[in-house]
């Protein structure tokens, strides 16, 4: 069986000198058999959830060193970061509240869970419906977002500046990891995925692997027989 190469993922010049501490760890999975929500990936949000709890003792999420520091960077990026959250912090606010964090899919339910539990940043995308490789850049202003509004699918553009996700389709996230796209989400028929770790200073680089890792023992898990890499940090 021939193994397929890893995605490219690139960070613009423009985005380093914006924020010179970013770092991103990649997981990469292929042979994936992805389902709905089940008991398994609910117990791991709850962990995350009780993580959490113990994390923050009784602070708001925004009062944790990485999250201020992520709300520093949308800041100078122009967006705001009280409007428009950082993906951490958003799932951190939900995993609070009354509801919980939601279900959505296995695969879903287990990066959601590494986000929360160390309030890193986590994105995952649907490798199969991934264009060319992934870059980090800013916005010229003129790119394709596909998303939805009023539960119809719509095309968005992102301001330019903006520092945002995109592969040779388009804009896969917008706003560093603020809300993902439609194209590449990961569904439950996704084969392949490509997890994305993303932390500032303060966060240790070995608090971000060692995130990594664990997600890559959750994939393993709820996949049996899955090829997981982990690759980075870069």
């Amino acid at each position: 069986m021939t193994t397929a190469p890893p995605l490219a993922l690139t960070v613009s010049d423009e985005v380093r000198a914006l924020a010179p501490s970013f770092t991103h760890i990649a997981v990469e999975a292929r042979g994936l058999v992805n389902g709905p929500s089940d008991e398994r990936s609910s117990a791991l949000l709850a962990d995350a959830e009780r993580r959490l709890t113990t994390r923050l003792a009784g602070r708001a999420p925004h009062e944790d060193e990485h999250v201020a520091a992520w709300r520093a960077a949308y800041t100078a990026f122009g967006a705001k970061p009280s409007r428009t959250r950082n993906s951490a912090e958003a799932l951190a606010r939900r995993a609070l509240a009354d509801g919980g964090l939601p279900r959505i899919n296995l695969l879903v339910d287990a990066y959601n869970a590494i986000s929360v539990a160390y309030l890193v940043p986590v994105g995952g995308e649907d490798a199969d419906r991934i264009e060319g490789g992934m870059r980090l850049v800013r916005a010229s202003g003129d790119e394709p977002f596909e998303t939805a509004a009023g539960g119809e699918p719509v095309i968005e553009r992102p301001e330019p500046g903006e520092v945002v996700w995109r592969d040779g389709a388009g804009v896969t996230c917008r706003r560093w990891n603020w809300r993902q796209g439609l194209r590449t989400r990961l569904t439950e028929g996704s084969g392949s995925a490509l997890f994305l770790l993303e932390r500032l200073d303060p966060m240790p680089l070995g608090e971000l692997t060692a995130a990594a890792d664990e997600l890559a023992d959750h994939v393993r898990r709820l996949s049996p027989g899955a090829d997981v890499t982990v690759r980075g940090p870069q």
